[in-house]
């Protein structure tokens, strides 16, 4: 069979004709028709469908918008009980908390983002985001559960989202959820408090 002959077989006109009875065919003729045809089909569709990159992120509530970091960034979701104040430092630290032994610091992204703030709540939680050279906690109004979506789902900045939540903005979602950016939040000169 030369090479025309093989590509009209397996295109869909010629393995319906062949399948129609068109020409006579073994059943073993067709099952191998069929097989070159879904491996065509299977490239193709792995040419036209890039792979998208899928963020995990946990969503949580600060003033009344809903935020989310990716979960890579979260070490743990802790209850925010016991909270120590620290004179001298800026106010969107409002303090140190233990954590499992270990003394955290704790910023209030609501004071940082220049958002309506309130006082600590026995609901509030204490979510610890860390890297390779930084860890802190950031005081949450609540925790929302965790969500999955493509990057390619981020729409156009909402325009009241400027000045500083914009420099640490990842992206919105369609349904205005705000993904801020853990490694910006992490490295961010202004969140390290120097001892001096």
């Amino acid at each position: 069979m030369s090479t025309s002959q093989k590509e009209h077989s397996t295109s869909p006109e010629g393995v319906w004709r062949l399948l129609a009875g068109e020409k006579a065919v073994t059943p073993e003729k067709i099952h191998a028709i069929l097989k070159s045809r879904a491996k065509i089909l299977g490239r193709e569709s792995a040419k036209t469908a890039p792979e998208q990159k899928l963020l995990e992120v946990i969503v949580f509530r600060l003033a009344d918008e809903n935020y989310a970091i990716e979960l890579r960034f979260i070490r743990e979701v802790y209850p925010l009980r016991e909270l120590t104040p620290v004179p001298g430092i800026p106010s969107f630290v409002i303090g140190v908390a233990n954590f499992r032994g270990q003394i955290i610091s704790v910023i209030d992204l609501k004071d940082f983002f220049r958002l309506p703030r309130k006082t600590v709540g026995e609901r509030d939680k204490l979510l610890v985001i860390h890297d390779e050279q930084m860890e802190f906690g950031i005081q949450a109004d609540s925790i929302l559960g965790v969500r999955r979506f493509a990057e390619s789902d981020f729409q156009a900045p909402l325009p009241t989202l400027d000045g500083i939540r914009e420099k640490f903005l990842k992206g919105v979602t369609n349904d205005r959820l705000i993904v801020l950016d853990g490694g910006k939040l992490l490295s961010d000169r202004n969140l390290i408090i120097h001892k001096e």
